[in-house]
């Protein structure tokens, strides 16, 4: 049997507690708080919107009650601030390593990075996460430079990284044919983040 693909949908306020939860579990060093969603959730609708902030749900059992929700098994959030653009989480719950979730949010946080007419999009990702960086260079994304001791209370690196007009970014480069480096596979043990779980807490 196939396994249901989760649906992208726009971030709401509802979403927090799960998307909480979700942090605690992913980024235990350095979680969000609930005020900085509710923060970032109040500049991402109206017509002066500098957010885009979506999550990933997997759709109901079919066993749930009528007019329940699903799932919640990943997010993504994008400020925008001129004609830049700055990825600020991307996080996919650990049973969804290895689908792809982490790409197709990503897309989705181009596409918004197009809509606001970005010329280029930043991101930071932890220096020992060699896979994530893997999954972003496929999308065009080259490192420009470091922000030491980023990532706090560990005191590691981020590497930046750099895309340059996201508009023409359709799809991925495909990945190099090797099962051993692929960013799509789960991660190991010794690494301590995985190419879908990325966050940026500048």
């Amino acid at each position: 049997m196939t396994a249901p693909t989760a649906v992208l949908r726009e971030m709401r306020w509802w979403d927090i507690a799960p998307v909480l939860e979700l942090e605690h579990e992913l980024f235990p060093e350095d979680a969000w708080s609930a005020g900085m969603f509710w923060s970032e959730l109040a500049h991402a609708r109206g017509p002066h919107a500098s957010r885009r902030y979506v999550v990933a749900e997997l759709p109901p059992d079919s066993g749930s009650a009528a007019g329940s929700s699903g799932r919640l098994v990943g997010y993504a959030g994008l400020a925008a601030s001129g004609d830049l653009g700055d990825v600020q989480t991307i996080a996919a719950a650990k049973d969804q390593w290895g689908t792809g979730l982490g790409a197709r949010l990503l897309t989705e946080l181009l596409r918004a990075a197009t809509d606001f007419e970005c010329a280029e999009v930043l991101l930071e990702v932890r220096v020992d996460n060699t896979r994530a960086q893997r999954l972003y260079e496929r999308f065009g994304f080259e490192p420009i430079g470091f922000r030491r001791g980023y990532y706090q209370p560990g005191n590691v690196d981020a590497l930046v990284m750099r895309l340059t007009d996201p508009a023409r970014t359709a799809e991925p480069a495909e990945p190099a044919a090797s099962a051993t480096s692929t960013p799509e596979n789960p991660e190991t043990p010794e690494t301590p983040e995985h190419p879908e779980s990325s966050e940026t807490h500048g």
